[in-house]
């Protein structure tokens, strides 16, 4: 049996992942605040590359909130709609992509009571468009290079925030 797509050289079906964490200095129920509770006004201070956010569905972030975002990542704009698929107060938010498939992931767990806690971010391209496969490495290593920002933009906006 042969693969027509390795003849293709159409790179890998699997998904993109790119992941970075980080300690942040303060406790789990102010980070989750900032990144649950109130993710439609924090989010694009976080990630500069969201040019336009709402909430589509009322009432405060939970899990199943459905939000549209407008993105200039390298100059290439997309738009796509996300729903809340994980909301743990103590230890997890999901976004999964209804439009598109990715999955964000952030990750709290406490190191000190009250005082440190490490976010670990996850960035899931679930799918790789058959176009962008021969550029596959180059994906990887800026949805890599982003998940590192990510969690840096976050630690410093936080313990500014909380200063």
């Amino acid at each position: 049996m042969f693969n027509l797509g390795s003849m293709l050289n159409l790179g890998s079906t699997e998904p993109v992942i790119g992941s970075g964490n980080c300690i942040i200095e303060c406790s789990t129920g102010e980070i989750f605040k900032y990144l649950g509770e109130e993710l439609f006004q924090n989010y694009p201070k976080w990630s500069p590359e969201v040019k336009e956010l709402e909430q589509i569905t009322p009432g405060p972030v939970q899990l199943g909130t459905i939000g549209r975002q407008v993105r200039i990542d390298q100059g290439r704009r997309s738009e796509s709609n996300f729903k809340v698929t994980t909301y743990d107060h103590a230890s997890r938010l999901t976004l999964t992509g209804v439009s598109d498939p990715f999955r964000c992931t952030y990750e709290l767990e406490e190191i000190s009571p009250e005082k440190s806690v490490r976010l670990t971010f996850t960035f899931e391209l679930l799918e790789l468009l058959a176009v962008m496969r021969p550029f596959e490495g180059v994906v990887r290593v800026a949805i890599k290079d982003g998940a590192h920002r990510t969690v840096q933009n976050i630690k410093r906006l936080i313990e500014t925030d909380t200063a």
